[in-house]
């Protein structure tokens, strides 16, 4: 077996064998990541020892390789039992925690980091013609499991792997489960609101001082106005930090994804909860900069400006605390997005994020547009994702929408996300958490019907209803505004100025093999749109040129082969 850490300061601080030997066995365990059930488990194991690794292991050896479905935390892990022979990859199950692997013969290489892997001889940065659809016709997201990389993968969310005897094998241990929900509306307002409070709590333990990311929304809010009071309850002051952008007080455009500032509620909240907060802002400049080092923290092309600038916020949180709670994933379990209440999404078959094709087209070679199953392969993504969707026989063929277009956010979108939030805090050794993700949140949200989730046409009703009395009403009905992004013009010259000397003027640039001059210099001279998303809500024009940057970028750094 192999092993290749990534760059991250968390992993290597953590990321180090423990060999436990008990009646006779032996086994040796990596892991990464955090359990938030420590105490139970330590309990049930009449373990002496506090340490997340020791339990993780101690659970294994007594329960067997099922004893995943006991953990409640985040985690890429090996282990490796040395008394049978076998080797196990396991992943959290919302796949918090990232764990790519390889295999060449009877040797499996494993990372949490893709980039890793290269440093070992025969594994080796290659794109076929399914990685180069995963960037041109998926990117940022990816399919799950596919690594984009020729041969190399990714362990599923909720799987385990298990290698023995060069046979590589996967286990699925996790997914939601749909069923008729029959508790009232009341009831479920009230256990929706205690789980939240418990997975907050729970996520709260650290032996770092915790803080909260606060962008004055629904879903920050209640993780702040919970921490701020557990912590005031010991004597002790919340620090939160919220972000924005240099000139956004000036070019702020309100759209439909973006209605309002987060600045005016951001102030509301710290006013309520009493927390010493920061406001932090990045100049064009930074946001600029760090399109390249979240290549470097992914190993990917990523979400451009809207990665970038999280790394960037990362590096400046991380000088103030090591562990930080945020309001992430709300949208994607509680029917935030406006892709879960437009007509459009029910009608469409295809990705209600990334629908147009043309947009991602629109820069490349018509050659490239004919040789590539763009379309295909986006389909294909689409449909299986569909068809893998956990039905229940009692719902109605508008409820089944429902369901499919939960699971594709589920599966796709809150992925894309969640290994965003991972990448850019770790990259600076910050903790970054997701209570709202708890498994138990989502395992119980996923089987309440819309007029309960979304009552009267409203996202997120039941997160609301669920946070009353714990942050300002005002707050609480608070239209959905994303995270923010920025609108200043001369960020999107300083791209474009980027573009044309990084890629249109340098003839080694290897992204010139597929971009045509000509409309990458027309789209450089039209007005951006910047309500009009080609991935996400905040992926838009100025977007698609920070994109092409970053795989130019990305193909430069790692010197990859074209192999088709």
């Amino acid at each position: 077996m192999g092993f290749a850490p990534g760059r991250c300061v968390e992993e290597t601080k953590h990321a180090h064998p423990v060999t436990l030997k008990r009646q006779g066995r032996v086994c040796t365990l990596i892991l990464n990541g955090e359990l938030y059930n420590a105490k139970e488990l330590g309990r049930e194991l009449k373990a002496d020892t506090d340490r997340n690794e020791e339990l993780f292991l101690l659970a294994y050896m007594q329960y067997g390789p099922e004893f995943v479905q006991k953990i409640n935390g985040v985690f890429g892990a090996v282990i490796w039992d040395e008394t049978k022979k076998i080797l196990f990859l396991f992943r959290d199950r919302i796949g918090a925690k990232p764990m790519f692997y390889t295999q060449k013969k009877e040797t499996l290489f494993f990372a949490s980091a893709i980039g890793s892997l290269f440093q070992y001889p025969g594994v080796d940065p290659v794109l076929d013609e399914n990685g180069l659809c995963e960037i041109f016709a998926l990117g940022p997201a990816r399919t799950p499991g596919n690594g984009v990389f020729r041969d190399i993968y990714e362990v599923l969310p909720g799987h385990y792997l298990s290698f023995a005897d060069g046979i590589l094998k996967d286990h699925c241990y996790w997914n939601v489960k749909s069923q008729p929900h029959e508790d009232s509306r009341e009831e479920t307002v009230e256990k929706t609101a205690w789980l939240l409070e418990d997975s907050i709590k729970r996520q709260m333990e650290s032996e770092e001082t915790i803080s909260t990311f606060l962008s004055g929304g629904v879903d920050s809010s209640l993780v702040t106005a919970v921490c701020a009071d557990a912590l005031r309850e010991k004597g002790e002051r919340l620090q939160t930090f919220s972000f924005d952008f240099e000139g956004n007080r000036q070019y702020f455009q309100a759209n439909a994804f973006q209605p309002s500032q987060d600045r005016p509620w951001v102030e509301q909240m710290v006013t309520y909860c009493g927390s010493e907060h920061r406001y932090l802002e990045c100049s064009n400049e930074k946001l600029a900069e760090y399109l390249y080092k979240a290549v470097d923290a992914r190993c990917l092309p990523c979400m451009a400006d809207v990665e970038s600038s999280m790394l960037y916020f990362c590096s400046q949180v991380s000088q103030y605390s090591k562990a930080a709670l945020t309001g992430e994933c709300a949208d994607e379990i509680f029917g935030g997005y406006p892709w879960f209440h437009k007509k459009e999404a029910f009608e469409t078959d295809g990705f209600p994020w990334s629908a147009d094709q043309s947009v991602r087209q629109s820069l490349l070679q018509e050659k490239w547009i004919r040789k590539l199953p763009m379309k295909e392969y986006a389909e294909e993504a689409y449909e299986k994702a569909v068809r893998e969707t956990p039905c229940c026989t009692e719902d109605s063929p508008v409820e089944k929408r429902r369901r499919e277009i939960a699971y594709l956010n589920l599966k796709w979108f809150m992925a894309t996300l969640l290994d965003r939030m991972e990448r850019t805090s770790t990259w600076y050794g910050l903790s970054a958490r997701v209570p709202i993700a708890d498994y138990r949140i989502i395992e119980y949200v996923w089987n309440v019907p819309w007029s309960v989730k979304c009552e009267d046409g409203i996202p997120k009703a039941l997160l609301r209803r669920a946070g009353k009395g714990k942050v300002p009403d005002e707050v609480l009905w608070r239209k959905k505004s994303p995270y923010p992004k920025t609108y200043n013009p001369q960020y999107e010259a300083l791209l474009a100025d980027r573009l044309r000397e990084e890629v249109l003027q340098d003839t080694s640039a290897p992204i010139r093999a597929f971009l045509d001059r000509k409309k990458a210099e027309r789209f450089l001279n039209s007005p951006k749109d910047y309500g009009k998303p080609w991935y996400g809500q905040l992926m838009a024009g100025p977007q698609m040129i920070a994109y092409v940057l970053q795989i130019n970028y990305w193909m430069k750094k790692y010197q990859i082969q074209i192999k088709l």
